[in-house]
């Protein structure tokens, strides 16, 4: 089966685009309920926005649960479903992945942009 015959364009099931924090919200989700603020505050250097942002699409595809309570000020809980819990095995295998291969992408990166952010050439001559 070749790729074009894999992933069709309109497979919209297929289609998680994680962003930057996507991994980290769900890591930090891993078998308890938190709330905003507590996210907020675990992830740093995020935005509110972007926090909200990532939580709606993390909803919206079905990954997390969000629980509103009519207090003053508002509280809202978020904790993954069971589809997100298999995303955190994803996410485990990916941060094993990067921890494991940090230095080889610290060199590549090094590598590039020594070459002023060019690819480096290798020429082949067909034998």
């Amino acid at each position: 089966m070749s790729l074009s015959q894999s992933f069709q364009p309109d497979d919209d099931v297929l289609v998680v685009r994680p962003g930057k924090w996507t991994l980290i919200v769900v890591t930090l989700l891993r078998g308890e309920t938190l709330r905003f603020s507590e996210l907020k505050r675990h992830v740093g250097g995020i935005s509110q926005k972007m926090l909200t942002t990532t939580l709606r699409d993390l909803e919206r595809d079905g990954f997390v649960t969000r629980k509103i309570f009519a207090t003053i000020p508002p509280r809202v809980d978020y904790e993954l479903t069971a589809l997100g819990l298999e995303l955190l095995q994803l996410a485990d295998s990916w941060r094993v992945f990067a921890a494991r291969n940090r230095a080889h992408v610290e060199a590549a990166r090094r590598q590039f942009d020594a070459a002023g952010g060019e690819p480096v050439i290798r020429l082949i001559h067909p034998a």
